[in-house]
């Protein structure tokens, strides 16, 4: 049975303990300037529905580095955009390349793809969930501090796909997280429920923020609401994370942002290019940690 990576439960605890763990050897090994060209003549297709700069250049320099190839593919020049069924689509594309990447907004349409898919299909993003971000973070979090495991995480803002990705990782990495969200902009109550005690949720950023580990937000507008930019600056204007913010985790908290950011919204820029901030090793760990993931699933064919 073919493995796909559409959500972090796809993994197992071992798999991803030991994804995160090869990630940095991965990483030691560029660094190094080892050869590690694993997968000569294997191809990536990379199926953008939306726009992207880390995901677009994480996954074709990781190609890159395994000695295989990978091709950017967009609606505006494949069949899927003048709509070819997505199952038909999967067909053909399967037989041709060794794993597919999809960056889409329904998560229902990535689904669809890997059920008619004969090899890997990674969600590189959806409206739903985020997680190779989260593998990105995770290695963060393990090189500055060490195992997450029965640590608080902060997460402030928009209960979006990031969000939901931050609760099924603290299901698969056992650490607590604290969720604040404003009213209407709560995550998904099944995703939360499945969560059980490992995830709790208020409306004061400053409970959920208190003694943290790590602080986590994201953009208040997400791809896609952009017309919703004014509604929503009302809305989340209490859940800047900011230096007050900061100062109720503690001492050594460390601050993440999956990028792009606005500063001046939901994080001031005090705090994003401050001491506490990680988000630079952040972006450069996708490539880590994607490059883990491919590894792991071209070799589970």
């Amino acid at each position: 049975m073919t493995k796909h990576f559409l959500t972090l439960l796809d993994l197992d605890k071992d798999e991803a303990e030991t994804l995160i763990q090869r990630a940095i050897e991965l990483k030691k090994m560029v660094q190094e300037d080892t050869p590690h060209e694993l997968f000569k003549n294997k191809t990536l297709a990379m199926i953008f529905d939306k726009s992207s700069t880390r995901t677009r250049v994480s996954f074709e320099t990781a190609m890159v580095q395994f000695g295989g190839h990978a091709i950017f593919l967009s609606p505006r020049d494949t069949q899927l955009g003048r709509g070819e069924p997505i199952e038909d689509s999967a067909r053909v594309l399967s037989r041709m390349v060794d794993i597919i990447m999809i960056r889409t907004f329904e998560h229902e349409k990535i689904e669809k793809f890997a059920e008619y898919s004969q090899v890997p299909v990674i969600n590189a993003l959806t409206d739903m969930y985020h997680p190779c971000q989260l593998l990105a973070d995770i290695l963060t979090y393990v090189e500055h501090r060490g195992s997450i495991k029965g640590k608080k995480i902060a997460w402030i803002g928009d209960g979006n796909n990031m969000c939901h990705s931050y609760i099924n990782a603290a299901r698969l990495f056992d650490f607590k997280l604290h969720i604040a969200s404003p009213a209407g902009y709560e995550p998904d109550q099944q995703i939360m429920s499945a969560a059980g005690d490992c995830v709790s949720f208020t409306s004061d950023p400053k409970q959920a923020s208190e003694q943290a580990d790590l602080v986590v937000t994201d953009v208040w507008a997400s791809m896609g609401q952009e017309e919703e930019q004014r509604k929503r600056e009302k809305s989340f204007h209490n859940f800047q994370v900011n230096q007050a913010l900061m100062t109720g985790a503690k001492p050594d908290a460390l601050f993440m942002h999956c990028l792009p950011a606005h500063r001046g919204e939901e994080v001031s820029a005090e705090v994003i290019d401050g001491p506490q901030s990680v988000v630079w090793d952040e972006a450069e760990n996708r490539l880590h940690s994607q490059k883990a993931l491919l590894e792991l699933l071209l070799n589970s064919r």
